[in-house]
């Protein structure tokens, strides 16, 4: 099983969005501060995640949520509100 997910960070206000096979040690990772692009926002909790069976599928969706570059779309996902 692969995955896409959305950590938040209250610390810096901010979103990630990212792809893994193994959600549980990427968030583990994300908060022992070894993973670069994450290390500012210590900690990180996980805000939403979506369950796919390949992992092109999993970077595709990523790579999508991605591109939106909006805040508000992303909270939109986050809480299940149709946009």
């Amino acid at each position: 099983m692969y995955y896409t997910y959305i950590i938040y960070s209250k610390k810096i206000d901010r979103y990630y969005i990212g792809s893994t096979d193994d959600i549980d040690l990427r968030i583990v990772r994300h908060n022992s501060g070894t993973t670069r692009s994450t290390k500012a926002g210590v900690p990180w909790c996980l805000k939403y995640y979506e369950k796919y069976l390949t992992k092109s599928e999993a970077i595709k969706r990523e790579y999508e949520i991605k591109r939106w570059k909006s805040r508000k779309l992303i909270e939109l996902l986050i809480n299940g509100e149709k946009f």
